[in-house]
């Protein structure tokens, strides 16, 4: 097994984050190296942290650098765990205490009219999400982490599930698509998340194998609170199964369609017009609708055009879904403004 491993991000345009390099040695202590600009004011406190950590793990000889970009302890304790535990064998976790203030359950019924995507294993833009108040904060494991960065973006999640202050907004986790993204699970599960999103569901019984490692995790961890489901369609395969999988477990609160793999799927591209998806989203909100649950439409990916945001969430709307999933801040006050309901449709 290798003796040196690396976790993190590094470079022109990396905030809020770290780089670790760990090599476990066989003498000298535990010798670290901090550079940072901020080194004069916080280099003692963050080579102190690693240290505590290394010795957790019961490491006393080490060579440990890090690369400092503004991180938080939270950060820089999920990037040095994750370098030991690409080295080391071991079933213990280093955990930060637990903000109380996540410390909430969500309602099957809440409304869920935007939820706003942000990749596990960037930092920077999670720290400060719950600002926004967006109706849901995805934290992604899938789509947007690349694969060879996936096992330390779970440690990052865990620690942003446990240390980021959500502000009572829906703290919701895309694992990766199921086999796969059961290895998620006892990342997430014990740290209070909200809502699992579920991609390229394409049955019923992916939702069954989901909840019965999602059960034994709550069990073993004395989690009484519901953990919602929300799967994502993203294939033609899917798209015919949707009423399949809407009604596969009392604890799916939404379905959501995924329109850049499902395009793909079925060999063409999504335009503006959306007929090549008007079947697809039609067949979804029905499914919904008859299962009793919330249909979520895909996102909108030009984040400058914000007409063409208003004019995408009224199309959805008539179609009958009651929210979209966002990938820029900015989404968030003209997708709320059109989903929310007005008087008339209240009455």
């Amino acid at each position: 097994m290798s003796k040196i491993a690396t976790a993190g991000n590094k470079g022109k345009g990396v905030r809020s984050d770290c780089f670790i390099s760990l090599e476990i040695t066989s003498q000298g202590g535990l010798q670290t190296e901090c550079i940072s600009k901020v080194k004069a004011l916080y280099g003692k406190q963050i080579e102190s942290e690693v240290k505590e950590i290394a010795a957790f793990f019961g490491i006393k000889h080490a060579h440990i650098t890090i690369e400092d970009s503004g991180a938080i302890p939270l950060v820089i304790a999920a990037r040095m765990e994750a370098c030991i535990k690409r080295l080391i064998d071991t079933d213990k976790e280093f955990l930060l205490p637990f903000l109380p203030a996540n410390n909430y359950e969500t309602a099957k019924d809440k409304y869920r009219f935007s939820r706003l995507y942000l990749p596990g294993n960037t930092p920077s833009l999670a720290i400060n999400a719950g600002i926004h108040k967006p109706e849901g904060i995805i934290l992604d494991l899938e789509d947007a982490v690349a694969y060879d960065k996936k096992f330390e973006a779970r440690y990052l999640v865990r620690n942003m599930l446990r240390g980021i202050n959500f502000y009572g907004t829906e703290r919701m986790v895309r694992i990766n698509q199921i086999p796969a993204g059961l290895e998620d699970l006892s990342y997430v599960i014990p740290h209070h998340v909200n809502l699992l999103l579920v991609p390229k569901c394409e049955s019923a019984e992916q939702i069954h194998l989901l909840n019965e490692h999602i059960e034994i995790l709550k069990k073993d961890h004395g989690i009484t609170h519901p953990i919602w489901l929300m799967p994502i369609i993203e294939s033609a395969l899917g798209v015919m199964k949707c009423f399949e999988i809407a009604t596969a477990a009392e604890n799916i609160v939404a379905m959501a369609i995924g329109l850049e793999d499902y395009t793909a799927d079925l060999g063409t591209k999504r335009t503006a017009e959306g007929t090549e998806s008007f079947f697809a989203r039609s067949l979804l909100v029905n499914a919904c609708k008859a299962a009793g649950i919330q249909a979520i439409d895909s996102v909108y990916s030009d984040v400058a055009d914000m007409e063409g945001l208003k004019i995408n969430v009224l199309k959805s709307k008539a179609l009958g879904f009651d929210g979209m999933g966002c990938i820029h801040p900015r989404q968030i006050k003209v997708i709320k403004e059109h989903f929310t309901p007005d008087a008339s449709e209240i009455d």
